[in-house]
């Protein structure tokens, strides 16, 4: 049997493994509700801009400052730190067998938030969001196929989950979908030192909390 390490898995291996197809939705509102920011919400993530900013102006941001400096207080604004959700980080590895194919993936996740509150089965809980983060200087797509590589692995307990790549700077969305054929959606990029992006930013995350 073949051992892989998705993080070594190019998008176009993980597409043709598990079969995924890759569209583009232009807007959010088609799957989440985007309510107004108050002005004190706003207030919090221009702090957060300024902050990070700083870090990239010195230069190249690690992945873990990354998730430390802006992801973690994204969370915790878009209500992930409240319950039902949960919040796991790097604690699970798994193993993913090909059908077919005598392909095991190894596979680990960064953060996933799941909800206590919904199980999909027994012993089993709804995952609201899985996130994969990059260091400031890698292009944010690097993380697609390590996110649909683990979201594929849950798949049979839900019928939909949505994912996020990130670098801390850029931020792109997916919502993968389990119809006849496993679809992909990519949502347009969001750019979190733009004041209008990173106010949007902060609405999907608290559209996909109170999913």
């Amino acid at each position: 049997m073949t051992i892989l390490n998705a993080r070594n898995l190019s998008l176009e291996e993980v597409q043709r493994l598990f079969g995924f197809q890759e569209q583009y939705s232009d807007s959010f509102s088609h799957y989440l509700s985007l309510e107004p920011l108050p002005e004190a919400e706003q207030q919090e993530l221009l702090q957060i801009r300024n902050d990070f900013r700083r870090y990239l102006t010195a230069g190249k941001v690690s992945e873990g400052q990354a998730k430390f400096l802006v992801v973690a207080p994204l969370l915790r604004l878009a209500g992930f730190y409240r319950y039902p959700i949960e919040i796991l980080l790097e604690e699970n590895i798994a193993d993913i067998e090909v059908e077919d194919e005598d392909i095991k993936i190894k596979v680990r996740f960064d953060i996933l938030a799941i909800s206590k509150a919904k199980q999909t089965k027994p012993q089993i809980y709804f995952w609201v969001l899985l996130i994969e983060s990059k260091n400031s200087q890698i292009d944010i797509s690097a993380g697609l196929p390590q996110l649909l590589t683990y979201a594929y692995k849950n798949l049979d307990n839900q019928k939909s989950v949505w994912g996020l790549t990130t670098n801390g700077r850029s931020y792109q969305f997916v919502y993968l979908d389990q119809g006849d054929i496993l679809i992909y959606y990519l949502l347009p990029e969001l750019n979190f030192m733009e004041r209008e992006r990173s106010n949007q930013l902060l609405q999907v995350l608290k559209g996909i909390c109170q999913i």
